[in-house]
């Protein structure tokens, strides 16, 4: 069996005393390629040194909504747009998007993410999308920007959202990302949109050191605890885990275009859309 966490953040300070072991672990579990999104640009050497150490990682760049006010400048489109193109490990743009749930800067982070989008467009990268209590804002910029400028692809990562709601992001063409959170005996939302996501759209995620699944919940998540939320999304389809792994992680590699599993390539041997 064969999984890939398609959301990590093991930069954080909570992986560096132990991050040896918890590659060991993720390695142990199956977890054969992982996708490192970004919180901001400045982040970006620290997850290119460790995508030298540990090569079934691959990296995205972006900046994340509740970091708008803060660090979003005149330079961010061409910061991001230069290291997105600096490296061939860059699979995707992100993690943008919209985050009302603490932020009342709606129209900063609404630019921001509009130029990223146009960025991902560009360099024909699928987008890594943050959308949280701000579904119905967040599908009228995709339509929008789909009439003026064409389709981008991506994911909708953590998905949280109702039924409805992920209909709308399915009509729009994007794939729909799980985390631990589809474990939670009560998120009932989450699971039927679990249900309900067609095989080839779907994706599964830890979206760590965050959201740890049961039977973790409570301690810090890691890339081997994708297994668990891997299992819980094959139980509420009624599937073999072995099926769902296998489906995931075909649609991962289509999305960010990565290496098959069986074959990990040095960053000097990698080829993208940008880098033939």
């Amino acid at each position: 069996m064969k999984l890939i966490d398609t959301h990590v953040h093991i930069n954080f300070d909570s992986f560096q005393p132990d991050l040896d072991a918890v590659a060991s672990r993720w390695r142990n579990a199956g977890v054969v390629r992982l996708v490192h999104s970004c919180v901001e640009p400045s982040e970006f050497p620290v997850m290119q040194s460790l995508a030298d150490r540990f090569p079934e990682l691959f990296l995205a760049v972006g900046l994340h909504p509740l970091d708008v006010e803060t660090k979003w400048t005149a330079a961010s489109v061409d910061e991001i747009l230069a290291l997105a193109q600096s490296d061939r490990r860059v699979v995707a743009i992100g993690e943008t998007g919209l985050d009302f749930f603490k932020a009342s800067n709606h129209e900063e982070q609404q630019e921001a993410f509009e130029a990223q989008l146009l960025i991902a467009q560009q360099l024909s990268l699928p987008v890594i999308i943050h959308c949280r209590d701000a579904a119905e804002a967040m599908a009228a910029i995709l339509q929008r920007f789909w009439q003026h400028h064409g389709s981008v692809k991506g994911v909708m990562h953590c998905w949280g959202g109702t039924p409805e709601e992920t209909q709308w992001f399915l009509d729009l063409g994007f794939l729909i990302s799980f985390s631990g959170t589809v474990t939670f005996p009560k998120a009932t939302q989450i699971h039927q949109s679990a249900q309900m996501v067609p095989s080839d759209r779907l994706l599964v995620e830890t979206d760590c050191p965050f959201l740890a699944p049961v039977p973790k919940r409570g301690k810090r998540n890691e890339p081997a605890y994708v297994q668990h939320v891997a299992e819980q999304v094959a139980r509420l389809r009624q599937v073999s885990l072995d099926e769902l792994a296998a489906q995931t992680t075909q649609n991962a590699c289509s999305l960010f275009k990565l290496p098959t599993p069986d074959l990990i390539l040095p960053a000097s041997q990698l080829c993208s859309p940008l880098h033939p």
